[in-house]
């Protein structure tokens, strides 16, 4: 059975940790490591993964003097470290679904032509109460890369398994980024791979208030002009795609800005949005398309 490398970079989460590792330890695949990264954690977090590396159930890594570099060198530590066939990342706060390891491995190893295959979340609280899907009942894979720039609907976080050639054609996670980089990183897969869909719960996914998708908002969309730009130079979007892309990020970074009483940054990206892709503005307008 194939070496299954499980990443998790974990960040001040001693209130999660525990059930996230014994998320992976319960799976139902046998040859599974797992390679926690600890970025600089000072709430007691380091001290429990020192405990499961103790028992010789996880490899615990962290940076030199136990400084925190953000999520992307994290993850960059733990990938150097990883010897098995295939990669699965789980952020510190998720939870893998039982035979989410199982069934995807089983997918690649019956579909060689394929490079990664994801799953669908199950937004959970910070109870582990069922909240919503992330993906609807009729979600098709296309791999078309311009569908993943234009929305990233797939959690490389938690929900994906890819074959470790594929992290060597792509490279590394952009350690410049302190958010968006989960998208800039799937967008790079799907522009080098194969991408497969399982319509099944891969992993529940854990909303809580000290989520990092729940702050930084401004510097998320303003990371994702650069993950545009760059996306743009590296493979021949259509000019379409570039304009709507950069219009939903006018938008988001516009509302981020509004929803803050910033009003007069905002309305100019506001109406530049619009300018990018009038037809949406007006469906938002008549309330056929949600604005968030």
């Amino acid at each position: 059975m194939p070496l299954i490398s499980v990443i998790i970079p974990a960040f001040n989460r001693v209130s999660y940790i525990k059930e996230t590792i014994h998320s992976v330890l319960s799976q139902n695949w046998p040859n599974i490591e797992i390679i926690v990264v600890d970025d600089g954690s000072s709430d007691g977090t380091f001290e429990v993964l020192r405990q499961f590396a103790d028992d010789q159930k996880i490899t615990l890594l962290s940076h030199a003097n136990r400084e925190n570099k953000g999520q992307s060198a994290a993850l960059n530590l733990g990938l150097r470290a990883a010897s098995g066939e295939f990669i699965a990342i789980l952020d510190s706060d998720d939870l893998f679904a039982p035979t989410k390891l199982a069934d995807q491995v089983k997918f690649l190893e019956a579909q060689p032509s394929f490079d990664m295959v994801y799953g669908k979340g199950l937004a959970i609280d910070q109870n582990g109460n069922p909240l919503f899907y992330t993906l609807p009942e009729n979600h098709e894979e296309t791999g078309d890369p311009a569908r993943i720039l234009l929305d990233c609907y797939v959690a490389i976080p938690g929900g994906a398994l890819f074959r470790r050639t594929l992290t060597e054609k792509v490279g590394f996670f952009e350690e410049s980024f302190r958010a968006a980089q989960d998208h800039d990183m799937a967008v790079r897969l799907f522009e080098a791979g194969k991408v497969g869909y399982l319509p099944e719960v891969a992993f529940h996914y854990r909303k809580h208030g000290e989520s990092i998708s729940q702050r930084g908002l401004e510097r998320r969309w303003k990371t994702g002009f650069e993950v545009l730009s760059r996306a743009k130079n590296r493979y021949p979007y259509p000019s379409h795609v570039i304009r709507k892309r950069a219009a939903v990020l006018n938008f988001r970074l516009g509302q981020t800005y509004w929803r803050e009483g910033r009003r007069i940054t905002a309305i100019p990206l506001l109406v530049k949005s619009a300018v990018l892709d009038p037809l949406r503005a007006f469906q938002v307008l008549l309330g056929r398309e949600r604005a968030s």
